[in-house]
């Protein structure tokens, strides 16, 4: 039996969050038998704490995983965890800034996924880019195997580092369910009966570039659907307030209820996606598995993850124009993405990526 421990998540059941989606998904059915896992979680996050999840023992942890905790959280799981695995995976970087001072006293094999190379997203400050560029450095330096999520992430260890990363993506049939159930009501309920529109769905902050998409529509007259964090910062509620007034423009607040997402992505026209930073996004890969025309900004990263196959856009002038496109244009990208998406992103290949990493000879 191997034991191996995730750390650097908020934890599970997973509420939100494409590590925690991850953690969600390559524990339970999708787990061999020789496998036990171990998940440490935020006790913040968790009132009401399960000791035992889709036969992963849960672990807690009375920090929170995001803030200005999450360094000591991602350390103190770190330690906690290293008594009783074989195997520690990590999620992100944050906490690695440790591991130099943690290899002094554990050989440990460590997996570690560095996620979207925060330390060149936008919301962050000076101090913080030179931060998380070190934790990332020294992820890269003392982990036994290094996971990128995309050829990009993997390019840029390969060219920074000169280490070879594991290419994993992110699965995303957990999203396909039975919605008949709920189906018409929810068409009823956001008036989406006969119409035609696009969806989209993401954090809002400027590198996911909403704004850029916001305008495109605000142009066009077309009819979008866009689920996000409107109030949570300064640019969401500055794009609430002036794009709201639009008719056709309308503004969702976050919705966990997977069904009611799945009725909103498979009656769509159009997916729309504007992230910018990171490695494969996790929305991204749920989307493509609707088969629906992706729309998705220009970077590297969308367009490793969709093989080049989907249209792309890197201005709100650029999706205006595709959107008035004739919609039978777009059949061979829908057909692409769902094709891509069954090849290559169902959870059942990512656990079977992942366990092979653990089961690195002389672990």
């Amino acid at each position: 039996m191997k034991r191996v421990s995730i750390i650097g998540t908020v934890g599970v059941p997973a509420n939100y969050g494409g590590f925690e989606s991850l953690v969600e998904n390559i524990i339970g059915y999708n787990s061999p038998a020789d496998i036990h896992y171990t998940v440490y979680c935020s006790a913040k996050s968790y009132p009401h704490r399960q000791s035992v999840y889709k036969n992963a023992d849960l672990k807690y942890v009375p920090l929170d995983a995001n803030g200005s905790q999450s360094i000591l959280y991602d350390i103190v799981s770190l330690i906690k965890a290293t008594k009783k695995s074989d195997v520690i995976l990590i999620l992100g970087v944050s906490g690695c800034c440790f591991l130099p001072i943690y290899r002094l006293f554990s050989k440990k094999r460590l997996v570690i996924n560095i996620d979207g190379l925060e330390h060149r997203r936008e919301k962050w400050g000076k101090y913080a880019k030179a931060f998380l560029k070190f934790s990332e450095k020294m992820a890269v330096k003392y982990a036994d195997a290094v996971i990128a999520d995309n050829k990009g992430i993997q390019d840029y260890v390969r060219e920074e580092y000169g280490k070879e990363a594991e290419l994993i993506a992110y699965g995303g049939d957990h999203v396909l369910c039975d919605i008949a159930d709920v189906e018409e009501q929810i068409l009823e309920k956001y008036g989406l009966k006969n119409i035609s529109y696009s969806f989209s769905l993401c954090r809002i902050e400027p590198e996911n570039n909403v704004h850029v998409i916001l305008e495109a529509f605000k142009a066009s007259g077309k009819e979008l659907f866009f689920v996000g964090n409107w109030n949570r910062s300064p640019y969401g509620k500055s794009l609430l307030e002036k794009y709201a007034r639009y008719g056709n423009i309308h503004l969702l607040s976050p919705i966990y209820d997977v069904k009611t997402l799945n009725v909103l992505r498979s009656h769509c026209s159009f997916y729309i996606h504007g992230h910018s930073a990171g490695g494969t996004n996790p929305s991204l890969v749920e989307a493509m598995f609707f088969g629906k025309p992706i729309l998705a900004f220009d970077v590297i990263y969308n367009r490793e993850t969709t093989e080049q196959k989907a249209d792309y856009f890197s201005s709100a002038e650029m999706l205006g124009t595709l959107l008035q496109k004739p919609y039978p244009a777009f059949k061979t990208n829908a057909d692409s993405m769902v094709e891509i998406a069954y090849r290559r992103y169902r959870w059942e290949v990512i656990a079977h990526q992942y366990e092979a990493l653990y089961s690195h000879p002389g672990v």
